[in-house]
């Protein structure tokens, strides 16, 4: 009995990492940072800092609103990806 249980937890260690890229963008593709900061401030945005998080650039700033936002955006397309809330 206490094999079965153990069953699921064995599987969960034998499964390799895999690292999971929302944005699957080669590195040659990818647009300048500065692109995107300049297309959202023409939008209304403050950009406070741009980074990349899986993949994709995260800005972290403030949308025409004026609400604090974390938005991830493809590289290539500026495309929203997502959001942290």
């Amino acid at each position: 009995m206490r094999l079965v249980a153990l069953i699921p937890a064995i599987l969960a260690l034998a499964t390799p990492a895999v690292a999971y890229d929302r944005c699957h963008v080669p590195h040659d593709q990818r647009r300048p940072a500065n692109e995107l900061r300049a297309d959202l401030a023409a939008k209304g945005w403050t950009v406070r800092k741009i980074e990349m998080e899986d993949g994709c650039y995260e800005v972290h700033g403030q949308d025409r609103t004026g609400l604090s936002v974390e938005v991830l955006f493809d590289p290539a397309s500026f495309q929203e990806r997502g959001r942290d809330d």
